[in-house]
């Protein structure tokens, strides 16, 4: 069965940086599509990124294009979200998904395993 293990949330001043990391046990996902999400206090889940098994595309929400990156390191099984330019408005939870059959990049729905998620607050 498969884990994933969020970490490197925290409380960040607007304008800094964090760098989120998504570590998976009891399986290898380098064959699978992994994306990072997030939730507000009384908001809907939300894409943020994601990634192909392969490295080589990258999806964001429009509005952390420019700011944030998403990256993998398939033999450490691990998948990174870099923050930079980090807003009030990025304050969430913030989770690990990954799906290794067809799965829509931007549907929370169509992901079949998630980490605990990890928070990021940022002080304006």
């Amino acid at each position: 069965q498969v884990q994933l293990v969020e970490s490197g949330g925290g409380l960040v001043q607007a304008g800094g940086s964090l760098r989120l990391s998504c570590a998976a046990s009891g399986r290898t996902t380098s064959s699978a599509a992994m994306g990072w999400f997030r939730q507000a206090p009384g908001k809907e889940r939300e894409f943020v990124a994601a990634i192909s098994s392969s490295g080589r595309s990258t999806y964001y929400v429009a509005s952390v294009k420019g700011r944030f990156t998403i990256s993998r390191d398939n033999a450490k099984n691990t998948v990174y979200l870099q923050m930079n330019s980090l807003k009030s408005e990025d304050t969430a939870v913030y989770y690990c998904a990954a799906d290794w059959d067809s799965v829509n990049y931007y549907k929370w729905e169509t992901y079949g395993a998630w980490g605990q998620g990890t928070q990021v607050t940022v002080a304006s």
